[in-house]
């Protein structure tokens, strides 16, 4: 099964962290990819931009809402994420408590859920956008 591995951490305090133990985590997360793909556990993982560079997008009534940065103001700001194959839900959470960013953040583990096919009385989406509701071409 599928699991998404949610790396949060406090930007802020990320960026209060020594220069060398900041390095150390970087390399030790290198090295856990390398452990995570030798075991068959590793599907893909990647760090983020800093939350400045959010966008959060909304539509409501056909309606495009925009707005720069993150929509939700928390103490924590999502940071990254692997995607791993385990077992189960305790194989995953024993994978994720030993990646690096856990140090000075949290993991949040969560099964995918897998859509194999289309609800029968489901109906395309009609594409529409922009702030002051425009509709736009396909």
């Amino acid at each position: 099964m599928k699991y998404l591995c949610l790396v949060y951490q406090e930007e802020s305090k990320v960026n209060e962290i020594p220069e060398s133990e900041y390095n150390e985590v970087v390399n030790d997360t290198i090295e856990y990819r390398e452990v995570l793909k030798q075991s068959g556990h590793y599907i893909m993982s990647s760090p983020l931009q800093p939350v400045e560079s959010a966008t959060t997008l909304r539509v409501r009534n056909g309606i495009l809402s925009i707005t720069d940065g993150p929509f939700a103001e928390t103490r924590e700001q999502l940071g990254g994420f692997y995607l791993i194959e385990a077992t189960d839900l305790n194989d995953a959470i024993r994978v994720a408590s030993k990646m690096p960013p856990a140090r000075i953040g949290s993991i949040e583990v969560r099964p995918l859920r897998e859509i194999t096919e289309r609800p029968a009385s489901s109906q395309p989406v009609e594409v529409v956008a922009s702030s002051c509701g425009a509709r736009l071409p396909e």
